[in-house]
Parts: C-alpha cells; sequence; structure tokens
C-alpha cells in the first residue's frame, strides 16, 4: 500500500475513532444513568423479570448473530475489491434478515411462553406481565434484526459520524423511557418493554434513511441472489458455532442464575451487564474504526499492512482498557453505592461487575485477530475448534453450579475457557494468515501482560488505605490513571504508536 494512503487511512481511523469515543462518553453517561432510573422504577425483582425473559429472545441470535457477521463482512469486503457487486449483497441481506425475522418468530413465540410458564422462577401473578414482555421484546429483536444491513453499510462505509448520531438517539430515546416508567398509565414492566419496542422501530427508520440517502447500494429492494446467499450462507453456517457459543455463554449463564438463585442474581447480572456494554464500548470504538481497514487490507492483498492493524489494534485496545477497567476494579463498591444508591444494589453486583471486568480484558487481546480471521471467509477449522472450546462454558456452569458454588463461578469458568480459545486463536491464524506467532507473543502478548502487571502495583497498594468516600476514590482514581499512562508511555507503546497518539489523536 502506498505511504499516502496509510496516511490517509491513518487520519481516517483517528478521525472515526474520536467520533466514537464522543458517542462512547454520551452512551456510557446516559446508559449507567438510565440503569439507576430503572432500578427505582421497577425494582430488583421486576428488572430480574425482564432481564430473565429479554435473555430468553436473546438466545435465538444463536440463529442470527452468525449471519449478521456474515453481513458486515460481505459488504465490507466488497468495498475492499476493486469490483464491487454491492448492490446485489446488500439486496440479498435484507432478504435474509426478513426471512430470519420470519423464522424467529415462529420459534420465539412457543418457546418463550412455554419457558415462562414452566420453567422460569417469578411469583404467580406476575406470569402475564412477563408474557406481554415477551412479545414486546420479540417485536424489538426483529426490528433490530433487519437493521442489520444498514448498521453493516455505515461501518463499512465508514461514516462513523452518523453511526454515532443515530447510535445517541438510540440512547436518548431509552432515557425517556427510564423517566417514563414512573407515570406509566399501565403495569411498569409491561410498559417499559413496549417503549423499547418503539425506541428500536425509530432508530431503525433512522439506519434507513440515512443510507437511502447516501448509499446507492441501500436503495437496491430486496432481492434474493441465489450465489450470494449461499456465499453468506456458507460462511454464516461455520459462524454459526461461535457466535452461537457467545450467546449460550452470555445468556445461558443468565438463565441458569434464575433457575439456581432466583431473579434477584438476574437483576445483578443485568447491572454487571450494564458495565460489561458500557466498557467495551470504550475499547470497539477504537476497534469499529479499525476493523474496515483490516478487511479491506485483506480484501486487496496487502498483508503487511494487515498484520500491523492487527498488531496495534490489540495493543492499544489493551492500554486503553487499563485505563478504565482499574479504577472500576479497584473502587467497585464506592462506584456502585454512587451509582445505584447506597445498599440499593442486588447482591453479588460488585462481584459481578469486577469479574466481568477482567474476562472483557482478556477477550480483547483477540479482538482485531478476529476480524482478520472473519476476513478471510474461510472459517470453518476456526470456527470448529475455537466455538467448540467455547461451548464449554455452559455444560461447566450447570455442573459446578449443581454441585453448589457460588453465582460468580460462571465468570471464572469464561475468563478460564478465554484463555484457552486465545492459545487457539494463535494457533488457527498461524495458518490462516500467517500470523507470525512468536513475534505477537513477543511485541503483543509479553508486553500487555507486563504493562498490566506493573499498573496494578500502584492500585493494590492503595487499596490498603484507610482513605475513604471521596478522597479515596480520587486518590485512587488519579494515582492509578497517572501510573498507568507513564506504564504504558514508556514500556508499552512503540515509536509509531506514540506518533498516532500525540500527532493523529491528540491534535484532533
Amino acid at each position: 500500500m502506498a505511504e499516502n494512503n496509510i496516511s490517509e487511512n491513518s487520519r481516517r481511523i483517528a478521525r472515526n475513532t474520536v467520533l466514537l469515543y464522543f458517542r462512547m462518553f454520551l452512551l456510557m453517561a446516559v446508559g449507567l444513568f438510565a440503569s439507576r432510573v430503572i432500578l427505582r422504577a421497577l425494582g430488583e425483582n421486576e428488572l430480574g423479570i425482564y432481564s430473565t425473559v429479554a435473555g430468553v429472545v436473546t438466545m435465538f441470535s444463536i440463529l442470527t448473530g452468525s449471519m449478521s457477521s456474515a453481513i458486515s463482512r460481505f459488504i465490507t469486503f466488497e468495498l475492499g475489491k476493486k469490483e464491487k457487486d454491492l448492490p446485489k449483497v446488500f439486496s440479498t441481506a435484507v432478504a435474509i434478515q426478513f426471512i430470519l425475522a420470519a423464522i424467529i418468530v415462529v420459534l420465539a413465540e412457543p418457546a418463550g411462553l412455554w419457558y415462562i410458564s414452566h420453567k422460569m422462577v417469578l411469583p404467580p401473578d406476575r406470569i402475564a406481565a412477563a408474557q406481554w414482555v415477551l412479545q414486546f421484546t420479540i417485536l424489538s429483536f426483529i426490528i433490530q434484526l433487519v437493521s442489520v444491513p444498514y448498521n453493516a453499510d455505515i461501518i463499512a462505509h465508514e461514516r462513523m459520524d452518523a453511526f454515532a448520531w443515530i447510535s445517541i438517539f438510540e440512547a436518548l430515546g431509552k432515557l425517556a423511557v427510564a423517566f417514563a416508567i414512573m407515570i406509566s398509565p399501565i403495569d411498569k414492566l409491561i410498559f417499559y418493554a413496549a417503549m423499547l419496542a418503539i425506541v428500536s422501530l425509530l432508530t431503525r427508520m433512522a439506519y434507513a434513511i440515512f443510507c437511502k440517502r447516501h448509499f446507492e447500494e441501500s436503495r437496491a429492494g430486496v432481492h434474493l441472489d441465489r450465489t450470494t446467499f449461499r456465499s453468506m450462507f456458507s460462511f454464516a453456517g461455520w459462524n454459526f458455532i461461535g457466535a452461537g457459543s457467545g450467546v449460550l455463554r452470555d445468556q445461558g449463564g443468565n438463565l441458569l442464575l434464575n433457575a439456581f438463585f432466583g431473579p434477584i442474581a438476574n437483576a445483578a447480572w443485568f447491572f454487571a451487564n450494564q458495565v460489561n456494554g458500557a466498557v467495551q464500548k470504550f475499547v470497539t470504538s477504537f476497534t469499529t474504526a479499525l476493523n474496515p481497514q483490516i478487511t479491506k487490507s485483506y480484501a486487496s492483498g496487502d498483508r503487511e499492512y494487515m498484520m500491523r492493524l492487527i498488531f496495534r489494534g490489540s495493543r492499544l485496545s489493551i492500554w486503553l482498557l487499563l485505563l478504565v477497567v482499574y479504577p472500576i476494579i479497584f473502587n467497585a463498591g464506592f462506584l456502585v453505592d454512587l451509582w445505584l444508591g447506597a445498599s440499593q444494589a442486588p447482591e453479588n453486583t460488585v462481584v459481578f461487575i469486577r469479574l466481568v471486568l477482567i474476562y472483557i480484558m482478556i477477550e480483547a487481546v483477540s479482538y482485531t485477530m478476529v476480524t482478520a480471521m472473519l476476513s478471510t471467509g474461510n472459517i470453518r477449522n476456526y470456527q470448529l475448534l475455537v466455538g467448540g472450546l467455547q461451548l464449554l462454558n455452559l455444560p461447566v456452569d450447570y455442573i459446578l453450579l449443581r454441585m453448589g458454588a457460588p453465582a460468580e463461578v460462571i465468570y471464572y469458568v469464561a475468563g478460564a475457557v478465554a484463555i484457552l480459545c486465545l492459545s487457539a486463536r494463535l494457533f488457527m491464524l498461524r495458518k490462516m494468515i500467517a500470523l507470525p506467532v512468536g513475534r505477537f507473543l513477543r511485541e503483543v502478548l509479553s508486553r500487555e501482560l507486563v504493562v498490566a502487571g506493573l499498573a496494578l502495583i500502584v492500585p493494590l497498594l492503595l487499596s490498603r488505605s484507610t482513605l475513604e468516600g471521596w478522597g479515596g476514590f480520587l486518590l485512587s482514581v488519579l494515582a492509578t490513571e497517572i501510573s498507568s499512562c507513564a506504564i504504558i508511555w514508556f514500556i508499552g507503546c512503540d515509536h509509531d504508536e506514540k506518533d498516532i497518539i500525540l500527532h493523529k489523536l491528540l491534535r484532533r
């Protein structure tokens, strides 16, 4: 790739990263505040019921998640080729999502009603409300499903400004819903689910309108091209293992918590998942800007540039997470009391939050590697190995919980399996894209471990301090951030990464 093209791509990545970080900070603030309002309006039992029912519906993303990844990959790959056939790819993607939507309705209705009536742990007088929540949650899921091609088109074109603004509109809509619960003229739980469906519909309309105004392929209508469908279906079929195992790990764990510990454990999981989503947005704001370049560089045959993006993306993802995760882990109790109110948080919330953040750190090492793997399209063997390993989460969780293990064991299992999957990814990508594993271990993983270990010293020492309240919190955060930044700068970053931070991010 010519040097001027690399420079232009770097500027685009930096510009998009800034836009996505603006989006992320606002979404994080709105989402966390909305969670507090929802807890006060619904209570932990009602919130646990909603979390469980939504988890039942989300389980069906086992069928849809793999196709969503396929759509994103195929649209971005087409943009990276010299000869583009985007209208055919996009119209086929839309047709596929409508077909999947019909299948989900047929399957989710009876399955969800059966689970609520026969398996779910909830008060008998809330069964009817849970059934209404199921209907509106299915509707929201379907609306989000048919939005996938439009979201993927915006990201593939690297129009992160539109992606950011529409996401902010959605978050503000959900915040308005949280406040509206307090004056609901009907059952608050039902009202909450119904209003979320309306927000999903308005957001889907915004994505469609933007795409149709700016991207020609999105005006191609709905047409199922058989050749494109077979290619997408083949890709999605193998990706089903990986996507499905991720859903089983997350939502399956949530359902197990309901079965063994009841709705209050689901409420704690809900809040840990809110933190998980907020922190994930922090790092994916960077990788979302980076991922299209990885796929396009693979499509154009520029493997050297792709490797550069994989290595740098992994390191910078961890550096960004360190600055967020450590202050939260070491001040989780104070932050949860501040967020949800003293003594208002469901039991296990603090422990769940700490463990889910550690899990995110393990997974973040692989974000750019997964994008590179999906770019190849040849994912069968990878998914059989890595996806197969991820499938261990649910049965191991069940066995340990049956033996009397505490609720947080689901996060210990997830972390252990994530480490196994990281090893398997390195093994598979060495064959798939000629990933230099030894170099990756030296330049990426070992450096990340050293920096993460050294950055632990200051917060660990401060955790022994007797200073409490705002004073202890501010001291902990400031000292942790300053020491972490110094360690990242002098030990973690290479010359090019320092240049990116100084010249392409801080000066914009």
